[in-house]
């Protein structure tokens, strides 16, 4: 047994000696994910093709169960950055805690159909079924009520039933013709089309014809300021290793193929088309646009209150990290 630990920890001390002493001098930002997360994808990509280390930090994944989980994660300094949308990030913020958020994708939801259904609008839902991922409080099922009412004089809520479910239950009772719509997060919808169902409403759509900037990143990794301070410059160095994932994914099929086993497709069709809602969900480089975080922010108050927002009524001053 002796042998073996003394084995093992010489195996350990050469790995160790062998790798550069610049790289051992490294920060390490570790990564709350979820087991099967979309973002997942962009995270080994940076890993597998070194571009931590090219920006001067080592990446660490470590995965959990669900999002709560990988919030108390961050919370409790188990992990560093974790993903969620701005408007959590914001409400958190706005609350005193000192989270600082980095744009990931601008990639939403929507709503789809079977083309059997004749759903060519949201005014040809009324008096039919809903299905919805993520709750009452959705920001894809706020976003597409503020358009229904905009463009048809529509209260969607009232003049449709809608059935609350995880992303899986939407997605299997849509396919079996239990709702007539569909509202889902972006990964499944992609699924959804896959199996020939078709987008009667994009978010991205909806958000536009309610003067919304919808190349406003939504999703994104968000830190402690306090961890940021401690570490100047990383999170402009974690967007620079995100931005060159992207580049490779957005242009080299063999890097997508590196990570098809983590994409849970089950046929090429599915692969194909997670492929290009997760390419057409890449946002502009560039700093967020404060005024369009605003007047979304304003948007989801005025239909989702405090419950939604907390006391976020604008933008939390530093809540977008400073990056070029």
């Amino acid at each position: 047994m002796f042998d073996i630990l003394t084995r093992a920890g010489a195996t350990a001390l050469a790995l160790t000696v062998a790798l550069p002493a610049w790289a051992q001098d490294l920060p390490t930002i570790r990564a709350a994910t979820l087991k099967i997360g979309t973002v997942n994808w962009e995270l080994q990509t940076i890993i597998d093709q070194g571009f931590d280390e090219k920006h001067g930090f080592h990446l660490e994944m470590q995965p959990y169960a669900d999002n709560g989980a990988t919030r108390v994660a961050v919370e409790g300094d188990e992990a560093d950055i974790a993903v969620a949308d701005w408007i959590w990030v914001a409400r958190q913020r706005a609350d005193g805690k000192d989270y600082v958020f980095v744009p990931y994708s601008k990639a939403v939801g929507g709503l789809v159909a079977k083309p059997e259904a004749g759903i060519e609008s949201l005014k040809d839902l009324a008096g039919g079924k809903i299905g919805i991922a993520g709750g009452p409080l959705d920001k894809s099922w706020l976003i597409l009520r503020a358009y229904a009412q905009q463009e048809y004089d529509m209260d969607l809520k009232a003049e449709t039933e809608q059935v609350f479910g995880a992303p899986p239950l939407i997605f299997k009772s849509a396919l079996g013709g239990e709702t007539q719509g569909a509202i889902n997060f972006w990964h499944f919808l992609a699924k959804m089309k896959a199996a020939g169902m078709e987008e009667v409403i994009s978010v991205a759509t909806a958000g536009k014809a309610l003067g919304l900037n919808t190349d406003t990143p939504l999703l994104g990794y968000y830190f402690k300021e306090s961890y940021l301070d401690e570490h100047p410059g990383l999170a402009q160095a974690l967007y620079d290793a995100s931005r060159d994932a992207k580049d490779l994914l957005t242009t080299n099929d063999e890097a997508w193929e590196a990570i098809r086993p983590d994409m849970n497709a089950s046929n090429d069709a599915q692969f194909e088309q997670l492929k290009a809602d997760w390419i057409a969900g890449i946002p502009a480089r560039g700093p967020i646009d404060i005024e369009g975080a605003n007047k979304m922010l304003a948007l989801m108050n005025e239909l989702g209150g405090e419950e939604l927002v907390g006391q976020a009524t604008e933008v939390p001053a530093g809540l977008f990290a400073d990056l070029k």
